[in-house]
């Protein structure tokens, strides 16, 4: 009984904080996983992502994270803007239109453990948003929210895939969610579109060819065999999810925080090109685009020259 009231409590919770769905899966090895995510970095689709090889166990295992860990609850929260960026401009990815998501999700997650143990009591867990050795879509998938299409990306029945993906590492035992089936069908349009010809199988991302990995990882020159391939993004790529038909279902977020607060999207082409390393500092001091710091931003708008 204690673990179905604690469940409800959760997902209560994770609504009344803006989390648009919470699933949650029972703590352990990812099997399955584990020789997917070998193959992949033996194959060098990491790039030069060496962050990637690290960790390697505890990426597979929230035990090795959370000492006595039972349950893992995934939360998506929505970044579908209402707004879209000036055509002629550098294309932005929509997760960046607002204040750097990191920030805002980690405030809602440490209020969401302050209330679950002010609740329940002593319990032991950590918060998890996209910063560490953790795979938000496998537990994602694992709890239901969704499939991971052949772009790789969670797809959520209900709403697309513009979500950010976050987790609680919790020790106590919870009601656990089940897996759903994968929706995709014969549809092939995220592959077809990716201007760089990034998803080389289905489900498969050749990572170190992706346009988000070029424009915001790669730390040195951006490869000449990707020039004229860009599609005029400047920061991320939003291709395969933008010609994905499960995004028809997409709705606008409504987190005053993730909308145009920087004005960035009502920047011309000129302006994206003229920008100073003072105005960026400045424009983009709370915006997941300071990522690239002032110069790798620069690099990325000269190669769409």
């Amino acid at each position: 009984m204690k673990s179905q009231k604690h469940t409800q409590l959760i997902k209560t919770e994770a609504k009344r904080l803006g989390f648009d769905f919470c699933g949650i899966s029972k703590a352990g090895f990812l099997e399955e996983e584990a020789t997917h995510l070998e193959k992949w970095l033996k194959a060098s689709m990491h790039g030069q992502m060496q962050y990637m090889e690290n960790y390697f166990d505890k990426r597979l295992d929230p035990t090795l994270l959370v000492e006595g860990a039972k349950s893992v609850v995934s939360l998506l929260f929505n970044y579908y803007p209402e707004q879209t960026q000036n055509p002629d401009a550098p294309k932005i990815s929509k997760y960046a239109y607002g204040n750097d998501y990191h920030e805002i999700i980690k405030e809602k997650l440490k209020e969401f453990v302050y209330t679950l143990k002010e609740q329940i009591g002593d319990i032991n867990g950590r918060v998890f948003v996209d910063s560490a050795p953790v795979l938000d879509k496998a537990w994602a998938k694992k709890s239901g929210l969704g499939w991971i299409g052949k772009n790789t990306n969670l797809i959520n029945k209900q709403q697309g895939s513009f979500f950010f993906i976050a987790e609680l590492i919790l020790d106590i035992d919870l009601d656990y969610d089940g897996p759903i089936k994968d929706y995709c069908g014969t549809c092939t349009k995220c592959i077809d579109a990716c201007p760089t010809e990034a998803i080389v199988a289905p489900y498969i991302v050749d990572g170190s060819k992706c346009i988000s990995y070029l424009t915001i990882e790669l730390k040195e020159a951006i490869p000449s065999e990707f020039k004229h391939k860009m599609d005029n993004w400047a920061f991320g790529c939003d291709v395969c999810q933008d010609v994905c038909p499960w995004n028809s279902f997409s709705q606008e977020h409504q987190e005053p925080q993730l909308k145009n607060t920087n004005g960035l999207i009502d920047f011309s082409k000129d302006e994206w090109y003229e920008l100073s390393e003072e105005l960026f500092n400045s424009v983009f001091k709370h915006s997941a685009i300071k990522r690239t710091k002032y110069k790798g931003l620069k690099r990325n708008l000269e190669f769409l020259k």
